[in-house]
């Protein structure tokens, strides 16, 4: 008698999964990737900005927020009006003298706050037109406040400046790096329009036209009352 025939069940072999990089590896690549785009000033941001909300004390600058949205357009298109208002008053840098300062000394005066390094090209491309906005815009209701953020020889900053022929803006350094710290930013340059009670209004992320019509028609409507 023949044997019975022996149905066997086969499992088509599934193909092994692709091997995982090592979250190590991935994280590294990434941290390098960013390194690089800070370093060539491609990447800007603000994380945390200003964790101290003033309702009560800032609702007029979300007020001027609102008056001046219409007016980030253009070369300002990226400004980002605030829709809560912080206080920036306690900010601390020194001046040109090495006099400790803070932004509470700009009180009654709108202050458009540039955070700049000579080593971030976007930074030194701009500052021209921040020398031309301060000409043309700058008075008693209205100054740029430009620090420096240099960690490393404090001289460069000023030869720099002097070199290519920027004498319109006052001089503001913080060596510290506390600056960026407080307002929670990465990149150069940052800025940010402040109101005269000391709060943010708007913020910008990187490099702008600020000499343009469209800058200067964003400041003026800031600075109408």
């Amino acid at each position: 008698m023949a044997d019975d025939p022996v149905t066997t069940s086969e499992t088509p072999e599934t193909a092994p999964p692709p091997p995982r990089r090592p979250r190590k590896a991935l994280l590294v690549g990434l941290a390098l990737g960013v390194a690089v785009a800070v370093g060539a000033g491609a990447v800007y941001g603000l994380s945390g900005f200003g964790r101290n909300p003033q309702p009560v004390a800032c609702a007029p600058a979300l007020d001027l927020a609102k008056r001046v949205a219409p007016l980030a357009r253009g070369e300002v298109a990226a400004v980002a009006v605030a829709d809560t208002p912080r206080s920036l008053q306690h900010l601390a840098f020194v001046d040109g003298t090495g006099t400790p300062r803070t932004l509470a000394d700009w009180k009654g005066r709108t202050v458009l706050l540039n955070l700049w390094a000579t080593w971030c090209v976007p930074c030194r491309k701009e500052m021209p037109a921040l020398d031309a906005l301060q000409r043309q815009a700058g008075s008693e209701r209205f100054e740029v406040v430009a620090v420096n953020v240099d960690t490393r020889n404090p001289d460069k900053p000023r030869v720099w400046l002097k070199e290519v022929g920027i004498d319109g803006l006052a001089y503001y350094a913080d060596p510290s790096g506390k600056v960026l710290r407080e307002l929670g930013a990465f990149g150069l340059p940052t800025t940010v329009l402040v109101d005269p009670s000391g709060c943010t209004v708007a913020t910008l992320a990187g490099p702008a036209e600020w000499a343009s019509p469209d800058a200067l028609a964003l400041v003026r409507a800031a600075l109408a009352r």
